[in-house]
């Protein structure tokens, strides 16, 4: 659809515009804005330690998920909270995640947003630009070898796609012949590096037909061509074991993280611009509205409800204590090392001579 929303296809197919579908990815899209906006307001406030929103990136995201299977495993960088509620990961988790309190599935051993779940099929998400490249065209070997018909979807930004470990990863996958999707959400910015400065040619598309697999160039801010496109590069990957490169093509909306200045590189009216005139959801509420699937006062009432919900997580999530101090030495290897199990006697032997100098009353027993 184009920015008007109207359809460009002729004949587009009744099949892809049910209504029950498009309004779980509208709903999930809203959740996720409101998501972000509640969290960003909070890490301002002092109350949790770091945040990256997904402004302007919600249709790559949950079109994506929408197409993949449930038992396609996910590989994520950072900026795809809308995978974690598209695929039904409880909103309180993620809150707790971002707390790092008792509730956090991490126990508090990750930044914000490092989400995770071994239930949704997701891989926790590691900082390091790249790292989940290799591993993820490893799961798709395994998943091959498997012969179950599973996919791997891989997303990454344009940014990692210049780190030795994108290259690496691809030209794994497509020498093994791998099932594996490669999802790059293409948004404009490495951080404060523009396109322009970062490679020479068109895009990442040419990439992935320089070593010999597939690949396709989409607006990543039409939710329809990003489902429509990511369903049949999964369907193309698994029939031939092949790999397949979506290039989404959007635009980073905020700042790169909490940690980061948008303003300094770039002006407030291209800000504006893409939040207003090509923002994904607006174009996918146009649609609803078109189609009248959807009125304007149910809309109002869905997004007060959403925000009441997003709140009532936030606040539990802000009033738990953090994870038992015995955790941070937990999960770190299958079998502690004596090392580590020195290093967790020490401390809590240290605890307990020096009571008085830590306020461990905030941090759970069990």
């Amino acid at each position: 659809m184009g920015e008007d929303a109207k359809i460009l296809i002729p004949n587009y197919s009744e099949e892809n515009l049910d209504r029950e579908q498009l309004l779980r990815m509208y709903r999930n899209m809203v959740v996720e804005n409101t998501f972000d906006n509640i969290f960003y307001d909070a890490q301002r406030q002092g109350r949790i330690s770091f945040y990256m929103t997904n402004y302007g990136e919600e249709a790559t995201q949950i079109g994506s998920a929408e197409a993949m299977d449930p038992e396609d495993v996910f590989f994520c960088q950072y900026r795809e909270l809308g995978v974690f509620i598209h695929r039904g990961v409880p909103m309180q988790q993620l809150s707790d995640c971002n707390f790092s309190n008792v509730g956090d599935p991490n126990s508090g051993k990750q930044m914000p947003i490092h989400y995770g779940s071994r239930e949704k099929n997701i891989v926790t998400i590691s900082s390091t630009l790249a790292t989940q490249m290799p591993q993820a065209a490893g799961a798709a070997y395994a998943l091959k070898r498997e012969g179950k018909g599973k996919c791997v979807g891989c997303f990454f930004g344009d940014g990692a796609a210049s780190e030795g470990d994108a290259f690496v990863a691809f030209s794994f996958s497509s020498t093994l012949k791998v099932p594996i999707v490669w999802l790059c959400r293409n948004n404009g910015y490495a951080i404060s590096t523009p396109l322009k400065d970062q490679y020479a040619g068109d895009g990442l598309t040419a990439r992935g037909l320089s070593l010999g697999m597939c690949a396709i160039r989409v607006d990543g801010n039409d939710i329809l061509a990003v489902r429509d496109s990511v369903k049949a590069a999964r369907k193309y990957a698994v029939e031939n074991n092949a790999p397949v490169m979506v290039e989404l093509m959007t635009y980073r909306g905020g700042h790169h993280s909490t940690s980061d200045d948008a303003t300094r590189y770039r002006s407030p009216e291209e800000i504006m611009h893409w939040a207003s005139v090509d923002n994904p959801i607006i174009r996918l509420q146009k649609l609803l509205f078109n189609l009248e699937y959807f009125t304007k006062a149910e809309d109002d009432d869905m997004r007060k409800e959403i925000r009441q919900t997003v709140l009532s997580s936030f606040r539990e999530a802000e009033s738990k204590k953090k994870p038992k101090i015995e955790n941070m030495f937990d999960d770190v290897y299958s079998d502690k090392p004596w090392n580590l199990q020195e290093q967790q006697d020490h401390l809590l032997a240290h605890l307990r001579k020096y009571p008085h100098d830590y306020n461990t009353e905030e941090f759970s027993k069990v």
